[in-house]
């Protein structure tokens, strides 16, 4: 009797047709894909309810090439002024053009330009050539009253990209990613916001070649966006990289900014700590575009080690016992891993799948050890720095770990995990040409609330039918750390998928969480600001706005909640 054979989706392995929507909303390299592997294919039918025929034809792959937005409202003797400050090269009206420049990477903006739906659009893609360009693009809008907002990679997940009002956008990566100085001996480099990370870290890694440099060095920032996040958009939205518990966020990083806005040019000096009133560096940061354009940011770098890298994995018995254990490591006062992420029950379900373990030996002994899926919990991590730093820091996190009841499985599944550490958003494709949707929000808890926002949280996701909820923390301090919720459902429309995404903000806020932790605010968090933080801090900010900007020309339409 021959087998039936094994039904297998047909997940897209071509790079999408240049200028169609596709390639705009799609994640990442044209030509990058990673699929779910069967283990993920079969817990996704299982928990969503469905069979291979959901499977069978796609619906709505957005290959079809950009049209339909409206001609630019903006006068044409106002693009001639702007042609002439850039050059004409350095200016795009056409409508892929203005799209890509105008999206950044929320389901809600997949879900629109998949359907052809095009919705708050700049006039003008603009090419600055320079720091000159910039400062006579911003005083020209200013006076014009013409809207402006900043393009680093497209990374935006909070809608930060959208240009309801119109007017142009300064495309940075273009010219604008050029190392300015490096300087050793204080340990800082200074570049232009547009430079992608791997570029940057490639400059760093190779510093004795390429800065005649005694050393190698590193950045330490590492978003799960890295090949295509911009060091500009790292500050604007303060991200955390995936090491940041061990180097620090974006804010931690910068050191110093340059940076142009109507009301003027500045430049904060470069100290490690100053007693001079509060630091103008430190408002800058996280401003998304609101306050001014980044012209050139002064960072932090370490010595690049990764022959000390040591790595180690987990399974605790419970999320409890993983919460705990990870405080106690977080306020152990012997240093940090650099990476460092323990999974709840539904997470570690998925990872262990995504990250090869199930079915392994590992698993087998897991199990006879009375580790029970449903309740087990995945911890990996690995530390770096000075090779005796790195291998205590590893000795008392086993310590720690294993006081609570967690049993050592090796480094194999961070192993695993570092060969899809950038690559795991690229399957938000092949599931979102099924209708199915995957979206992620985060927030910082304290240590007390940490549970409380967990429980609700979930129990609101899980209330809907066939929707997977992951969740882990993966940045840490020692007064508490993050919640990353990742969850998977089908959706009716965007109304039902908006409904659902806002509820859940409204949860984390509700039960003691902050509304981001890492991806920003943009104009889709910015509703909340006010309910977190206050109208005497939020008064602080506009009063920084109207200030920075008179006229409500830098990223309007609803940034950080200030108008």
């Amino acid at each position: 009797m021959t087998a039936r054979p094994v039904f297998k989706p047909e997940w897209t392995d071509r790079p999408p047709p240049r200028g169609s929507f596709r390639s705009i909303f799609k994640w990442g390299a044209p030509d990058g894909f990673k699929h779910p592997n069967e283990r993920l294919y079969a817990l996704l039918k299982r928990e969503l309810n469905l069979t291979d025929a959901d499977f069978a034809s796609k619906t709505h792959a957005g290959r079809e090439t950009v049209t339909g937005t409206a001609a630019p409202a903006l006068t044409p003797d106002r693009i001639a002024a702007l042609e002439a400050i850039v050059g004409a090269d350095n200016v795009d009206r056409d409508d892929f053009a203005r799209v890509k420049y105008s999206t950044g990477k929320t389901s809600e903006e997949a879900m629109q330009l998949r359907r052809g739906i095009v919705r708050d659009v700049a006039d003008l893609a603009l090419h600055p050539r320079s720091k000159a360009d910039i400062i006579q693009v911003v005083a020209y809008c200013h006076r014009a009253k013409i809207p402006v907002t900043v393009y680093g990679g497209g990374g935006s997940v909070t809608l930060g990209l959208a240009s309801g009002k119109g007017g142009v956008v300064l495309v940075m990566g273009t010219h604008m990613h050029r190392h300015l100085e490096f300087n050793e001996t204080d340990r800082t480099i200074t570049v232009e916001p547009g430079m992608l990370g791997p570029a940057l870290e490639d400059l760093l890694n190779r510093a004795p070649e390429r800065l005649d440099a005694r050393h190698a060095y590193t950045c330490g920032h590492f978003p799960q966006s890295f090949e295509y996040a911009s060091v500009g958009g790292w500050i604007a939205a303060l991200g955390s990289g995936q090491q940041s518990s061990y180097y620090g966020d974006a804010y931690d990083l910068v050191l110093g900014q340059e940076i142009v806005t109507p009301a003027g040019h500045l430049k904060t000096l470069v100290y490690p700590g100053t007693a001079t009133g509060p630091k103008v560096n430190d408002i800058l940061k996280g401003s998304e575009g609101a306050f001014g354009v980044l012209v050139a940011v002064t960072l932090k770098v370490f010595r690049y080690r990764p022959e000390n890298r040591r790595k180690f994995a987990f399974i605790f018995p419970d999320w409890a016992a993983a919460v705990n254990a990870s405080r106690e490591i977080a306020q152990g006062e012997f240093g940090m891993p650099a990476m460092y992420r323990i999974s709840d029950p539904e997470e570690t379900a998925v990872a262990l799948k995504l990250y090869g373990v199930e079915d392994t030996w590992i698993d087998r002994l897991i199990r006879l050890r009375g580790f029970k899926p449903g309740v087990r919990c995945l911890c990996i991590g690995h530390t770096e720095g000075e090779r005796g730093f790195a291998s205590n820091v590893k000795g008392c996190v086993k310590a720690i770990c294993r006081q609570h009841g967690a049993m050592y499985i090796t480094g194999y599944p961070v192993t695993q995990w570092e060969h899809g550490r950038f690559a795991d958003p690229y399957m938000r494709e092949d599931l979102n040409d099924y209708g199915i949707t995957i979206e992620t929000l985060e927030t910082a808890v304290s240590w007390t609330d940490l549970q409380r926002v967990h429980r609700a949280v979930r129990t609101f996701i899980k209330d809907r039918p066939q929707t997977v909820c992951m969740t882990h923390c993966s940045h840490f301090y020692p007064q508490g750390t993050n919640l990353y919720f990742i969850f998977i459902s089908k959706f009716d429309d965007m109304a039902d998928f908006k409904r659902f995404h806002r509820g859940i903000i409204d949860q984390i806020v509700l039960h003691g969480g902050s509304p981001s932790h890492h991806h920003g605010v943009g104009k889709m968090i910015g509703p909340w600001m006010k309910k977190h933080l206050g109208k005497e801090q939020m008064d602080v900010l506009r009063a920084l706005k109207t200030h920075f900007d008179p006229h409500n020309i830098m990223n309007p339409g609803g940034t950080l909640g200030l108008d």
